[in-house]
């Protein structure tokens, strides 16, 4: 039976990871991120879990502790931000090209510099393309139903990924929601044990790893991560049936808000949704054909997917929480747009940056990109912004 409590997105996260109860958490504290590995730290010296909890002089030997953890046959666990993630970057790539499934979770922030400390996708979109599976939450329920499901979704024999599960600084991470926690008991028996095949701990299949992988064999060996990232899509949905029905909620690659017949449709991630959907319920009352498509699953991209979700649409526009920096468009955007060119779906399509640095993004803003999208003629310049200043 659920449990109905009242938490911010880094207490759910940290609770999550309570019940889990890993082998290894390593962390090192960085806004705002750092409660996580706080409330944590508070469990394991209550003795409510029997986690080694590992605090390190920095990220990098965060990252290193996980996998130097996961590699000897232990569930490890750990939790950073921006700048924090940036200094993991080397130990990262290792993570996921050694087959590790860490879990991560990654509270979304401006990167440095210059110095900014709340919510953008600058952080997640800078090791998009690492070999982690990515997960995006709404809310703070979404940020503790992704916690339990990680592990499950990592640690399965074809897929042996990394998992990050993102929610946005501050915005949810500190603001306090009503959510529905399960019960330990239900927890450990969904996420199960940790039972790798393979590990160098193992005393009855002594091993030995080389960090070398030269022109014989690399090219293979990245293969064999896209075919896990590919072979992920399944799991997670696999992952969220059972998911669902131990709780009654329901997950996808993403979900469809009012879809059914949308002409004009915004296409978003994390708390931004919440907004977004709000927007569509007051122009729906007005008779305009409004939806939403909020992306849940990042990495692996489901293309094809959102692809066919938006193909009956009029006009779309694609929301990026990034700086564009590329002199085209955002990482979403350039996803999303190229996934519709390779399934044959020609819609009009624009992109726009908004909430660099935690700008605040209202119901008035979205409106405008619905009125956009409604008037959509001029094609020339498909890179807008959102909440520009005049004059900048």
């Amino acid at each position: 039976m659920s449990i109905r409590e009242r938490l911010s997105g880094n207490e759910a996260t940290a609770y999550a990871m309570k019940q889990i109860n890993p082998d290894v958490v390593a962390a090192f504290p960085i806004t705002p991120s750092t409660e996580i590995p706080q409330y944590f730290s508070t469990y394991v010296a209550n003795g409510e879990v029997d986690t080694e909890f590992v605090a390190v002089e920095g990220e990098h030997s965060a990252m290193a502790a996980c996998i130097g953890a996961e590699a000897a046959g232990a569930r490890a666990m750990t939790a950073t931000s921006a700048n924090g993630l940036e200094y993991m970057w080397e130990m990262i790539q290792i993570a996921s090209s050694s087959r590790l499934p860490i879990v991560m979770a990654l509270v979304d922030r401006a990167i440095s510099g210059p110095l900014n400390i709340h919510s953008d996708h600058s952080d997640a979109m800078a090791v998009r393309d690492s070999g982690w599976i990515m997960l995006f939450s709404e809310n703070n329920q979404e940020a503790y139903d992704n916690m339990l499901m990680a592990h499950r979704i990592g640690e399965n024999k074809d897929v042996m990924l990394p998992v990050m599960c993102c929610q946005d600084g501050f915005i949810t991470s500190h603001a306090i929601e009503n959510i529905m926690l399960e019960e330990t008991e239900d927890v450990k028996k969904f996420v199960g044990t940790y039972k790798p095949e393979h590990y160098l701990l193992n005393k009855n299949e002594p091993i030995a790893i080389g960090p070398m992988d030269l022109q014989p064999y690399l090219t293979e060996h990245k293969k064999q991560q896209a075919v896990a990232m590919e072979n992920a899509k399944k799991v997670i949905l696999d992952v969220a049936n059972d998911f669902e029905k131990m709780t009654g909620r329901k997950y996808g690659f993403f979900e469809e808000y009012k879809m059914d017949d949308a002409e004009y449709v915004i296409v978003c991630m994390n708390s931004t949704a919440g907004t977004v959907k709000e927007t569509v319920d007051i122009l729906r009352e007005k008779g305009i054909k409004a939806g939403l498509l909020k992306i849940r699953v990042f990495r692996p991209f489901p293309g094809k997917e959102i692809a066919e979700a938006l193909s009956n649409a009029k006009a779309v526009a694609i929301l990026d929480k990034v700086p564009l920096l590329s002199a085209t468009g955002g990482p979403l955007f350039e996803d999303i747009v190229s996934n519709m060119f390779v399934n044959n779906i020609n819609i009009p399509t624009i992109n726009y940056t908004y909430g660099v640095g935690g700008r605040d993004v209202t119901v008035k803003q979205i409106e405008s990109v619905y009125s956009d999208l409604q008037n959509l003629q001029d094609m020339s310049n498909p890179y807008r912004y959102l909440g520009l200043k005049e004059g900048k």
